[in-house]
């Protein structure tokens, strides 16, 4: 996973997605609500990549270079494998200062960056 960075984005605010629910690595009861960027090619998340430490807010980003409905934001409800380690490793951040995972995160379906918006405990 590497260490993680935050870099400051624009000076517009808004954001949109909702909460995701799910047990985090050590078994706790967590919702977090998610923002992913999804490249198929590894070139083009490193140029999401480049876009997000020059300050460019993440939703931005995401509409402009992720490859599925994270076009919309960056949103997504799925979380599987090394995608859900890595979220749940992120402390929670906004898109206009996105603290996000330093290196994409492979999965199946391409590679991500991700940030977490919002975190709370269920029961």
């Amino acid at each position: 996973l590497g260490s993680r960075k935050g870099r400051k984005g624009g000076a517009d605010s808004g954001s949109d997605g909702s909460d995701k629910k799910a047990q985090g690595p050590k078994g706790g009861g967590n919702a977090i609500k998610v923002r992913h960027i999804l490249c198929e090619k590894h070139t083009k998340i490193m140029e999401a990549m480049e876009k997000l430490q020059s300050g460019m807010r993440f939703n931005e980003v995401a509409i402009q270079y992720s490859e599925d409905k994270a076009r919309q934001g960056g949103d997504w409800g799925c979380m599987v494998g090394h995608f859900q380690a890595a979220a749940f490793a992120l402390p929670v951040s906004g898109t206009d200062k996105p603290v996000f995972t330093y290196l994409p995160v492979k999965t199946k379906f391409g590679y991500h960056i991700i940030m977490v918006e919002g975190s709370k405990q269920i029961t």
